[in-house]
């Protein structure tokens, strides 16, 4: 049979905050255990939360970002589950009254589709702390609590069940974490947990618009992870129903070095959670002028930049998705085109996205650490706009100021990269090599004009590619009476 696959996701983007969020705590990440630790995160009898007003601005960037509905009042509740890693047996979120509902997330998909993403709700809360089982400290009898993590500001994002594949969901994925990067509210960090989500999937007939039973599987941490546990999930369940067998609602965990998923429980209905509003947490109103005053300072988003890159440097949709998918790549690139001009966007795009990246890549590192400040590759790219050196060369000179870090110019000039202008020691050059391949040079007079390329390549191994090519074309035309 054939089956529509029906994804939802719950992203969690800890905020980067410098304390947590009822608390004066540090929301730093590691430290040793129960380090950053006070009453209040402990959950000690007498002690009431305090709201950190720097959670809610986060919030509302976000929620401005995606074009949601932001209520005026919002409430607090607790949701009430025991675990060893939540000392006060509830967890402080938000149920029925939360700070922003409805919104959407767009993204352009490999194959070059767009699509968009509606959203539920965003909402605030707290982490929970972390659960150490002693098979990994030697000592297998027993289990231990870190709370350092407990109190972490945490934004719920919930989308729709608008996703139809594992490939979109990680898409869908790595526009948030672009986005929570821009506003500069997360590092959206996946190995350390700044960034997680729990992803809803579910099998139905193709056809039918009654949803299917629905499986949670929780903590995806990378997208890989997720891409990978979704398209498991979905031949689990297609196996499941193909055999007249029945889809029970649960919640299953990735085994990453299996790559299976495995039942963890039965999945939880809200009620199972008895939300009530906090009673120590008073309702919290959104004042108008301070939303305003968040929405002038935001941020050029990465929609909007890629919009601009396409419209003012005539750049194509790819590659200005590529180059804003990062906030600081995007940066880069804007420096480059400053310094060397609009009239070079597409050349500096090409350098970025090609040798740049490569670099990085081979380097493992951030574009904040590239040794090529984006002044030095505006002024490599203007030495080949001014024909001082042959793009070929220019491979030569950015490796060169990869490993030394001196400008182009300083490189030329040490190593004598300039190109050879000069017609008539090119025309020298170009006599000599038609005298030497008699045989080639009647060959091409035949009709064999791809050997073309075999007198160019000939010269500028003669020259160590210093011929400027346009020259080098008209004289080797000439020469050959073509």
């Amino acid at each position: 049979m054939t089956y529509e696959t029906v994804i939802g996701l719950e992203v969690h983007a800890q905020l980067d905050t410098k304390s947590k969020i009822f608390c004066g705590s540090s929301a730093a990440f590691g430290g040793d255990p129960n380090e950053h630790t006070c009453t209040v995160d402990l959950g000690l009898p007498g002690v009431l939360p305090v709201l950190n007003r720097e959670v809610v601005e986060y919030t509302l960037r976000l929620g401005l970002a995606v074009g949601g509905d932001i209520a005026s009042v919002c409430r607090f509740a607790r949701k009430h589950y025991f675990y060893p890693d939540l000392p006060k047996g509830y967890q402080i979120s938000q149920y029925e009254e939360p700070i922003c509902t409805g919104g959407s997330v767009h993204f352009v998909t490999k194959d070059g589709r767009e699509v968009r993403i509606n959203l539920t709700r965003i909402h605030m809360e707290e982490d929970a702390g972390k659960l150490i089982h002693g098979d990994e400290l030697g000592d297998p009898k027993h289990s231990y609590s870190d709370l350092n993590r407990a109190g972490v500001p945490l934004l719920e994002i919930v989308s729709e069940p608008e996703l139809r594949n594992p490939e979109d969901a990680e898409s869908y994925m790595r526009k948030l974490r672009t986005l929570v990067r821009y506003l500069g509210i997360s590092d959206g960090n996946m190995q350390e947990g700044s960034l997680r989500c729990d992803a809803n999937i579910s099998l139905r007939l193709l056809g039918n618009e009654k949803f299917g039973e629905k499986v949670e599987i929780k903590n995806m941490n990378s997208f890989r992870n997720l891409r990978r546990a979704l398209e498991y999930e979905e031949k689990r369940q297609s196996e499941i129903l193909d055999s007249g067998g029945v889809i029970h609602q649960e919640t299953r965990l990735w085994d990453e070095s299996a790559g299976v998923t495995r039942g963890m429980r039965t999945k939880e209905y809200a009620h199972d959670y008895r939300y009530f509003p906090d009673p120590d947490l008073v309702p919290l109103t959104v004042d108008r002028k301070w939303l305003d005053e968040i929405r002038a300072k935001m941020p050029e988003l990465p929609d909007a930049k890629s919009r601009r890159f396409q419209d003012e440097f005539g750049l194509p949709r790819y590659d200005a998705e590529v180059l804003t998918a990062e906030k600081e790549l995007a940066a880069y690139f804007d420096r480059v085109v400053v310094t060397a001009g609009e009239e070079q966007a597409k050349t500096a795009s090409n350098w970025v996205m090609g040798d740049v990246l490569r670099l990085l890549n081979e380097q493992k590192i951030a574009i904040e650490e590239c040794p090529i400040s984006p002044e030095q590759l505006a002024k490599m790219i203007l030495l080949i706009t001014d024909g001082v050196i042959s793009g070929k060369i220019a491979k030569s000179v950015f490796d060169a100021m990869a490993e030394s870090g001196e400008d182009p110019e300083t490189i030329v000039e040490e190593k004598g990269l300039k190109q050879i202008t000069d017609t008539d020691a090119i025309g020298s050059v170009v006599e000599e090599v038609l005298a030497s391949n008699p045989d080639e040079v009647e060959a091409y007079q035949g009709g064999k004009t791809k050997l073309m390329g075999f007198f160019v390549g000939q010269v500028m191994k003669a020259t160590q590619g210093k011929a400027n090519p346009k020259a080098l074309q008209e004289i080797l035309r000439e020469r050959l009476g073509s």
